[in-house]
């Protein structure tokens, strides 16, 4: 089975997880910071990832992915929104962006006060 990589300044988790999964769902398997303020219905843009390695083993994007990531900060070629791209038979290496955390933290809001407590919130650059 495939396995994706998680890193951000608040995550490096690695996930096995069976051919077909959205990386999102990956996300939510192993706890990555990984925003989702639609649900994971391709109605938003704070699933924004971007895809370091296996982007071309990945399901191909639709019209409608594209129209969301035309709303997302930062979109490179390497984007990808997490609830559309499914994961194929290759290793991914996937980095959490800024937008996608900021969103995750203003969905989790007792996380992000327990990490501002810890001072590693919001991540210093």
């Amino acid at each position: 089975m495939p396995k994706v990589h998680f890193t951000s300044p608040l995550d490096d988790i690695t996930v096995e997880v069976k051919t077909g999964t959205p990386i999102l769902e990956a996300a939510e398997e192993c706890g990555a910071h990984v925003g989702h303020s639609c649900g994971g219905v391709c109605a938003c843009s704070t699933c924004h990832v971007w895809v370091k390695k296996g982007l071309e083993s990945l399901s191909e994007q639709q019209d409608e992915e594209m129209d969301r990531l035309d709303q997302a900060f930062d979109v490179r070629p390497i984007s990808r929104l997490g609830c559309q791209a499914c994961v194929a038979d290759q290793d991914l290496e996937v980095t959490i962006t800024e937008e996608s955390l900021k969103a995750y933290m203003d969905e989790n809001p007792d996380l992000r006060h327990k990490l501002e407590a810890e001072g590693k919130w919001p991540v210093r650059k």
